[in-house]
């Protein structure tokens, strides 16, 4: 299968002589969810950007269904719906003017049903003959998407959708993508919230400093770099470890009432049958026990401080 996006040996380097993105390739599926995750800086808006069209790179090339960025910019475009992290409005149209101008923009003919639908899903409908000026913060926002959707685009990014939103819009955001999702729209997303990649994406890429860490399949990156961490609880408290236990890799709770053992899921032996043995030879009486699988945000940031 051939990607919908294919980013090749991509750089990109301001007039500063900051180095925003760094040797970055990237393919990217039809109809998958790609939660770009990075710190403030990192290149998630450059790589975007770039993708789009409104930066242009320094060196390497990038094509969105086999067409060029840059020699083919009105077919790529007309492909892609953007979301951008700065509330960009003008001020005295209306909510319904705005949308309209935006599919009309990309030469889509006129279907007010779909626009309706676009802003009913996204609760707009009551603020069609709004002006833009006089809607809160949250209610442009959401004007912005339902721009970025108006003509139909087979392929839809999401800067940082849910920054500084309120709960309802977060969650009408995460209905329509889901809606897009079953109609094989492509949706590439940058997020600070991590719980949201780990909840909706069907791979992960983590990108500092201008360079692609990785790019895995989010079950296969928690499986493989994800450490799962065993809560012994005790039927006692101790003040301190015993001596013949300080070679495992244990932390004592607080309160002395409880072990935490991290291991490597992926070592030829996790070691907890010889260390369960280990606690019992050394006098405790365990209470309970229950483990823990490291999450996509403690993964994260482990590999951002490695890269560091």
């Amino acid at each position: 299968m051939q990607p919908i996006i294919s980013v090749k040996h991509l750089f990109k380097t301001y007039a500063t002589g900051h180095h925003a993105l760094k040797d970055v390739s990237l393919d990217i599926m039809e109809g998958e969810i790609l939660a770009l995750l990075g710190p403030n800086g990192a290149g998630k808006t450059t790589l975007i950007s770039s993708i789009c069209g409104i930066v242009t790179p320094s060196a390497g090339s990038v094509s969105v269904a086999g067409y060029d960025i840059i020699t083919d910019y009105r077919k790529t475009r007309e492909l892609i719906g953007l979301v951008p992290q700065e509330l960009t409005l003008g001020a005295f149209d209306t909510v319904w003017n705005t949308v309209s101008f935006s599919r009309g923009l990309f030469g889509k003919k006129s279907n007010p049903e779909y626009l309706e639908q676009l802003l009913h899903d996204l609760s707009l409908i009551e603020k069609r003959d709004s002006v833009l000026m006089t809607l809160s913060g949250g209610m442009k926002r959401r004007v912005l998407i339902a721009k970025a959707l108006a003509h139909e685009p087979q392929i839809i990014f999401l800067d940082e959708p849910t920054a500084g939103v309120d709960v309802e819009l977060r969650k009408d955001m995460w209905r329509i993508v889901e809606k897009l999702r079953e109609a094989g729209v492509t949706i590439i997303l940058t997020t600070h919230y991590i719980e949201e990649a780990e909840e909706i994406a069907d791979r992960v890429g983590v990108i500092n400093d201008g360079m692609l860490l990785l790019v895995d399949d989010k079950k296969s990156l928690m499986h493989d770099l994800g450490k799962k961490q065993l809560e012994i609880e005790l039927k006692g408290t101790i003040e301190q470890l015993p001596e013949s236990l300080s070679e495992w890799d244990l932390v004592l709770s607080d309160d002395g009432g409880q072990l935490t053992y991290t291991y490597d899921t992926q070592a030829r032996s996790t070691g907890i049958t010889a260390l369960l043995q280990a606690i019992s030879d050394a006098g405790l009486s365990l209470k309970d026990l229950k483990s823990k699988q490291s999450s996509l945000e403690e993964i994260f940031v482990n590999l951002v401080n490695l890269d560091s």
